[in-house]
């Protein structure tokens, strides 16, 4: 039995922003407890379903028409937070993603994946447009203010934190990256970590008799 409760719990955190891509600056806003939600707090709801995850939204997609969670009603959703900057952890979960609907044949129709930007400021519409094609034809990305995109990141409870670079001439996005399964009726069904695998995500889709007539 383990007999220090709290270090185990530090770790399991360190260990799960470290598993999402969070860079040390994250790190530090847990271990100092910076003020407002700290990514922490975020994953303990998200990790433990402490809290509920999904809810409205207006936004903008990749060709500039207003979008909202009502759009999406009878499909299966797969929801996934990022920016088109990042330089690897968004790109291989969005192939994993566009893999596993392909996996799931002509009952991947039934499955819309959703990229929802954390860095509005670069990722427009038009940037979106170019960038989600990439991973597979019915990629919807959605944009929008700050204000909004702040919104729908507070719902899904996604940690995200711009980060300047030394030389203060440019930033970086720390963020979490989970998918979000959501039902055909809206409601969160469950998350999958960052690198999960086509055929995992395939397979969790298909044990929940998710696309059964």
């Amino acid at each position: 039995m383990n007999r220090h409760p709290a270090l185990a719990v530090r770790f399991f955190f360190l260990a799960t922003l470290m598993l999402t891509g969070l860079s040390a600056t994250a790190l530090r806003s847990f271990a100092q407890s910076a003020p407002g939600r700290s990514a922490a707090e975020l994953m303990d709801a998200v990790m433990w379903n402490r809290e509920p995850i999904g809810g409205p939204f207006a936004l903008i997609d990749q060709m500039g028409t207003p979008r909202s969670e009502q759009d999406f009603k009878g499909k299966l959703l797969l929801v996934y937070f990022g920016f088109t900057y990042c330089p690897d952890i968004c790109p291989t979960d969005l192939q994993a993603i566009g893999l596993a609907i392909d996996q799931l044949g002509a009952a991947g129709d039934k499955v819309q994946p959703l990229f929802i930007t954390v860095d509005p400021e670069r990722d427009t519409s038009a940037h979106l447009a170019g960038y989600v094609s990439l991973f597979h034809p019915r990629l919807i990305g959605l944009t929008g203010d700050a204000a909004a995109i702040r919104k729908a990141a507070d719902a899904y409870k996604v940690y995200y934190a711009k980060v300047a670079n030394e030389a203060g001439t440019d930033y970086t996005v720390d963020h979490s990256a989970f998918v979000y399964l959501m039902g055909a009726d809206g409601q969160y069904l469950g998350f999958l970590p960052p690198g999960t695998t086509p055929e995992r995500i395939a397979e969790a889709i298909r044990q929940r008799g998710l696309l059964k007539p």
